[in-house]
């Protein structure tokens, strides 16, 4: 997740028990594009002692070979291209999900990056651009050029992140891929992380916004697999998570009211599952100082109650639920 999973936030995460692997975010790629430094400081510096895929979006076929190559140079799992992102700056320019909208645009994006990998080669979509129907064509696509693992985000595009989530899509790519499928959507909690499994019998799960909110859902995923009793936080480890985040992801940023509208990329998730009102979320999105970023969280976490962080259904505007996030 753009400007958000990076390089701190990957070292936090390991203290919660962390991912199996973890992609960066994703490079772009054009013309005149370059390894940014600080995304490839996620691999170079990769603290979590997981395996890392590097992801890329573009559509410039020899600007996409030409950074993937490069990427390979580094110490990586895979090269994963992103097919999925639904922020209109990017789709706009037909990338990521953008892409969805030409089929065999991205045929012979997959053709030459094939060819190009010689480590896995994955690829995350969505299941189409406005219409589901297109995904019956792409699968066969995606089949055609052997890449090794296909990442499923069960909405269209243009759903962004309002609508449910159409798992028996990722069922069907579960079906019809000769390569392992892996859900991704609404990975809310343990139990909805087994749900996700048994109905779409994918053989894993990509978690984004979960893991912002509760960064004890990896463990408690595999503590529910292995039949263990699961953690669940109280209000003052989620206070604590998110002091944690603070020093973690602002370490480096300069100015306190530039720490603070950073911290709310995070807490626009983490809101989502501390109260049912929406008065945090309200109130946080208007704070200018971390003094009172602070007063706020000891005013709902400070107390020994049992948090599930699963998100409260609140009808919220679309800009503010995509803040902070792209693909």
């Amino acid at each position: 997740m753009q400007d958000v999973t990076d390089l701190p936030f990957w070292r936090l995460m390991r203290e919660y028990g962390g991912a199996d692997v973890y992609y960066t975010e994703y490079f772009r790629v054009h013309l005149d594009s370059r390894l940014d430094k600080y995304i490839l400081s996620s691999i170079t510096q990769n603290p979590t002692g997981r395996p890392v895929v590097a992801q890329m979006i573009g559509n410039d076929i020899p600007s996409l070979v030409r950074i993937a190559k490069e990427l390979q140079e580094h110490d990586i799992a895979a090269v994963d291209l992103n097919l999925g992102c639904p922020a209109p700056i990017v789709y706009k320019k037909c990338a990521g999900g953008g892409l969805l909208r030409e089929p065999q645009r991205i045929d012979s994006i997959l053709g030459a990056l094939r060819e190009a990998v010689k480590i896995k080669f994955t690829v995350k979509t969505r299941i189409g651009f406005d219409d589901p129907a297109v995904f019956e064509e792409l699968l066969p696509i995606f089949a055609k050029h052997s890449i090794d693992l296909l990442t499923v985000h069960g909405r269209t595009v243009m759903e962004m992140y309002r609508s449910a989530v159409h798992y028996d899509f990722i069922a069907r790519a579960v079906e019809a891929m000769p390569c392992p499928v892996i859900a991704n959507g609404n990975v809310s909690s343990a139990a909805k992380a087994e749900e996700i499994l048994q109905q779409t019998k994918a053989h894993g799960l990509m978690i984004g916004r979960g893991a912002i909110r509760n960064p004890w859902m990896f463990e408690q995923i595999r503590q529910h697999r292995r039949g263990e009793s699961i953690f669940q936080p109280r209000g003052r480890d989620v206070q604590a998570y998110i002091a944690a985040l603070y020093e973690a992801v602002c370490a480096d940023v300069p100015r306190e009211i530039t720490q603070v509208q950073k911290m709310k990329k995070y807490l626009n998730f983490i809101g989502l599952g501390v109260e049912p009102t929406g008065r945090f979320l309200h109130e946080m999105r208007r704070l200018t100082t971390k003094a009172d970023l602070f007063r706020l969280c000891a005013e709902f976490l400070d107390h020994d109650e049992l948090m599930p962080l699963e998100p409260y259904p609140i009808a919220l505007k679309e800009k503010d639920v995509m803040a902070g996030e792209h693909g």
